[in-house]
């Protein structure tokens, strides 16, 4: 089992730099997002209905009061007035539904939307979310309405006395489930330039967007203003809204070699490692041994003698016992690969946990060149 954890360490180490290498070219499409076209957040509240007994509770003081107070509003619009004590139902469910919009999505385009209870529903399997109205949290302006079947990956089950669940039962999603009735669309502004937003910001890569911009057309309309932000100015060719938004078309279309940061990531928990970039390690020596302390209480039972006046004596005896191991030692020679180092340990049969430990001890001898992220 061990040996398999380390080869599929090695096997992540060998596919990730595989593939930056195949990758070298990037389209600028894959790495920027146009300045002021982010998008919004919309929110809104709603209720799942054609629940199997799974829904809100509505009798215990526990029970979700705002689910029945909703329901009854509902019925009130289609003009039948219900006492809200009187519901008694467990089919339906109150909860929030949350989407993003970009800047670019016209009304009339669909919205994948995400629905997550918000009372105490025991699972939204088999549940179709009614129409509700996506509003922006700022605006209070509704941009797009929700409803459709939802799409669950979670099973639960309960009887008293004993329940199952698996995966999540109480999130689920509907693609496409909403319609865009309004938007803030972007639209190109001549009298501002091109921003171009990184989104992973980077020097580096700013600059190698900057010269491949000004080198593809001839003339220097890029500029660098920061990490995270490219301007480009309009070239004097681009006089209308298509001219503006073909040219940003061959913008994004363009590609560069992108700096990738040299970094080690591990994961204690699962015992993962993924190493990004040109990971290289200076020389160092390494001594990694264990120490296993074993204790163990062996029981005894003192009988007495026959036909005595003694007593039957329950005991144990305690033993301590200390193993250890020889210390494997090696020296990493200058400028080795973290490929070539996984593959040293994998040779000595070190468990990934002993890995990720040496790992650690290199980057704080100052011999790792890159950054350790541990999540």
């Amino acid at each position: 089992m061990v040996k398999r954890s380390i080869v599929n360490i090695l096997f992540i180490l060998g596919f990730f730099l595989l593939s930056t290498k195949v990758r070298a070219q990037t389209r600028l499409s894959d790495l920027v997002e146009i300045q002021n076209a982010s998008g919004n957040k919309l929110i809104g509240y709603g209720l799942v209905t054609g629940l199997d007994r799974t829904g809100d509770r509505s009798m215990s003081r526990q029970g979700a009061v705002f689910t029945v107070q909703s329901i009854a509003n509902m019925l009130k619009n289609f003009g039948i007035n219900v006492d809200p004590s009187q519901l008694r139902t467990r089919n339906v469910a109150a909860v929030m539904v949350t989407a993003d919009i970009s800047s670019f999505n016209v009304p009339g385009s669909q919205l994948d939307v995400t629905v997550s209870s918000l009372g105490d529903a025991r699972s939204l399997s088999g549940g179709v979310l009614l129409q509700t109205p996506l509003v922006n949290s700022t605006t209070k302006k509704v941009y797009a309405y929700a409803q459709g079947a939802l799409l669950n990956g979670g099973v639960s089950a309960e009887i008293p006395g004993a329940s199952l669940s698996q995966n999540q039962s109480l999130t689920a999603t509907i693609p496409g489930g909403a319609n865009v009735v309004y938007n803030d669309t972007y639209t190109p502004n001549h009298n501002k330039p091109l921003g171009l937003v990184l989104r992973k910001p980077n020097f580096t890569n700013a600059r190698k967007i900057s010269e491949k911009i000004n080198d593809t057309f001839k003339q220097k309309i890029a500029m660098v203003s920061s990490a995270g932000l490219v301007d480009i100015n309009w070239p004097k060719s681009t006089q209308s809204v298509n001219d503006m938004n073909v040219f940003t078309s061959q913008i994004l279309d363009l590609k560069i070699k992108t700096e990738v940061p040299a970094r080690v990531v591990i994961n204690e928990r699962t015992g993962t490692i993924v190493a990004g970039g040109n990971v290289l390690i200076k020389q160092v020596m390494i001594s990694h041994g264990n120490i296993q302390i074993s204790t163990q209480a062996t029981p005894f039972v003192s009988q007495p003698a026959p036909f005595s006046n003694g007593n039957t004596v329950n005991g144990s005896i305690p033993q301590v016992g200390i193993n250890e191991q020889l210390a494997n030692n090696f020296v990493i020679k200058q400028d080795t690969k973290v490929t070539d180092l996984a593959q040293m340990l994998n040779n000595l049969g070190l468990s990934p946990r002993d890995i990720i430990a040496i790992f650690e001890a290199i980057d704080k001898a100052g011999a790792l060149n890159g950054k350790l992220v541990i999540m």
